[in-house]
């Protein structure tokens, strides 16, 4: 397993899909994963320090997991099959560790959450294509920032769906 980091979140435009790019953290091989707009909204509202009035399902998670008095302390993405990309969530508590099926996207956004490292499959990782130069111009979504932005719901649709596929590189589902 080789850790990840989120890098950048966006929307597929041929199938209105949105899409998180996972990067190695010591390296540059990606992993693009096709979300769903409620776990990309989620993520990016975490990963922008960005509040609900009311807890999201991510942020429930993280409740009754710190409630039971557990702890995440991984997430590994460690297959695909027919397009479906498979994640476990390591959970300990006390003595125990018990591994949870979940889905790669629900998965990101609860390790974001409680500050559990991101892991995939060292045979997930692709290198992005050598030719092709970065475009610095394409948007991307910050990693980090030294204040939070105040973006609405609305703000963020947006600008996740002003992203365009030629601004993560060639992918293949």
């Amino acid at each position: 397993m080789v850790e990840v980091v989120v890098a950048r979140l966006g929307v597929d435009q041929s199938n209105q899909s949105f899409v998180v790019i996972l990067r190695e953290r010591e390296g540059k091989r990606l992993l693009p994963i096709w979300i769903g707009q409620p776990e990309a909204e989620s993520i990016v509202m975490q990963m922008q320090d960005i509040k609900r009035a009311r807890p999201l399902t991510h942020d429930l998670c993280k409740s009754i997991i710190v409630g039971l008095g557990g702890v995440l302390r991984r997430v590994q993405i460690t297959r695909v099959e027919k397009n479906t990309y498979y994640a476990e969530m390591h959970l300990f508590r006390a003595d125990d560790i018990v591994r949870v099926d979940a889905r790669p996207s629900d998965s990101i956004a609860i390790a974001l959450r409680l500050g559990a490292g991101i892991y995939a499959d060292e045979s997930l990782l692709t290198d992005p294509d050598e030719e092709e130069e970065e475009d610095d111009d394409a948007p991307s979504f910050p990693i980090q920032s030294d204040a939070a932005e105040d973006l609405s719901a609305e703000q963020l649709k947006r600008y996740l769906e002003a992203l365009r596929p030629e601004d993560f590189g060639k992918f293949n589902p």
